[in-house]
């Protein structure tokens, strides 16, 4: 690890928390990951590359394009020095959440990533919208998190994230990564999570009235459904979509969610 942070510093380059920055400098662990993402797509978008050890393991398989999409300035010149070296890589010094990367690349095309913790569940929304570009995302999670985006209904955990995913992906925690591995060293564990977009649609609803409806019950998620749809009719409406008034958001199933969204943007 010494030798990558001395790596760094020839480069003048400095952590910045305002970024989420914590880099994984063991390549034993990245090629893990990569070996969970193969076979790999024709285009290869790895979000956050930081100083490129993911970026290595994911060349070592000739991948026909890797797009790196990195918004720090101070390491796109050593993501250019290993762009020197492989014809099949691509930078953009963009920040991730203006940037339409589901455009990007031609072909098939996926996401390995080492997410910045800070803006990640932003990230996996914007691709969620346009799950049906790519194959695959396999991306770097705070455990809490992974935990929430898998969680099934009933569970505490069970979240506005864990509908959202699950409606559009099949989703799983494939290893967990301790915060040892990383540099610097945060105060969480992580996790890795694969998720398969359904190549058909699997649940009829409409994303941007889902994430609504979604934020607004998960913010009320201790009150009964009667009680948050009472404007709307209470239990005579929700009774009239065969979904038990008397239960909270938390023990909603993905399917009543879609009966829900679909009879609220009728009502």
């Amino acid at each position: 690890m010494s030798n990558n942070i001395d790596q760094l510093k020839n480069y003048n380059f400095k952590f910045k928390k305002s970024l989420g920055q914590n880099f994984l400098f063991d390549s034993n662990i990245t090629d893990k990951i990569v070996n969970y993402s193969l076979p790999l797509s024709n285009t290869v978008i790895e979000i956050g590359p930081g100083a490129g050890t993911l970026t290595k393991s994911i060349l070592k398989l000739n991948v026909n394009k890797i797009i790196l999409i990195e918004k720090d300035k101070s390491l796109i010149k050593l993501l250019e020095n290993l762009k020197e070296k492989n014809s099949s890589i691509e930078i953009y010094n963009k920040d991730v959440l203006t940037l339409p990367i589901w455009k990007l690349g031609s072909g098939s095309r996926e996401v390995i990533a080492n997410l910045p913790y800070n803006i990640s569940t932003k990230i996996l929304i914007n691709l969620l919208k346009n799950s049906s570009q790519f194959s695959k995302l396999t991306m770097m999670f705070q455990k809490e998190v992974a935990n929430r985006i898998i969680a099934k209904p009933g569970s505490k955990l069970y979240s506005r994230l864990s509908v959202i995913t699950q409606l559009k992906t099949k989703t799983k925690i494939l290893f967990d990564i301790p915060n040892t591995a990383f540099f610097p060293k945060p105060k969480v564990q992580s996790s890795l999570v694969q998720f398969i977009p359904y190549e058909n649609k699997k649940h009829n609803f409409n994303f941007e009235k889902m994430e609504e409806l979604t934020r607004f019950v998960f913010s009320k998620k201790r009150k009964m459904l009667r009680t948050i749809f009472k404007k709307e009719g209470g239990s005579s409406f929700l009774n009239s979509i065969n979904i038990y008034p008397n239960i909270r958001p938390e023990n909603l199933t993905l399917e009543e969610f879609c009966k829900l969204e679909f009879a609220l943007s009728k009502h």
